[in-house]
């Protein structure tokens, strides 16, 4: 299932799906909207999904950690969820605004730190694994599954790449905007 706001990315993928269908797998979901809090449940319920599912991806460029945290009908065993790294090593979250669209007041004014993030992700019940090289999108794995083959990392392990490193400094120019704790 996919979520999207745009009705051209939905169209697209719709469009990509048709042209290239998996031979083992139905074809997806595709779900125009606009995701808030109150909405993620129903949206996901009404498409037919409940429950354990294997993989979530939320990509929002801004409110990923409340919808993440909103969700409670669905239980994934993988969840890869985006971060912000130029909040370093600070546990931070923007306050969650229903209608906020990228970029906001500020291009770099949105999201979580990765620690908020693992914080979260701890209270929901997993544990995080890796990330992408440049480690703003986080891995977990719900705790019970794999423990032994696939370990827990800290934060220091995924934020080594340079350009995290260089990203840290970009901070100073919102640090005097309102965050939270995560």
């Amino acid at each position: 299932m996919f979520i999207n706001a745009n009705k051209s990315s939905i169209k697209r993928g719709e469009r990509f799906f048709s042209k290239h269908p998996h031979p083992w797998c139905d074809k997806p979901k595709f779900i125009c909207s606009f995701i808030t809090r109150d909405n993620i449940n129903d949206l996901i319920k009404k498409a037919g999904f409940e429950g354990e599912i294997g993989f979530l991806s939320i990509d929002l460029d801004g409110n990923d950690y409340w919808i993440w945290d909103a969700l409670t009908v669905i239980d994934p065993q993988v969840v890869m969820i985006e971060t912000n790294n130029v909040f370093g090593y600070q546990n931070i979250v923007v306050p969650y605004n229903p209608e906020y669209f990228f970029p906001g007041k500020h291009p770099i004014y949105h999201g979580a730190s990765p620690q908020a993030m693992v914080n979260l992700a701890k209270r929901k019940g997993y544990r995080l694994v890796g990330a992408n090289e440049l480690g703003f999108n986080l891995i977990f794995v719900r705790n019970g599954i794999l423990e032994n083959e696939i370990p827990e990392v800290t934060i220091s392990e995924i934020l080594r790449h340079p350009s995290c490193i260089r990203d840290f400094e970009k901070f100073n120019e919102i640090k005097h905007f309102d965050f939270i704790q995560g």
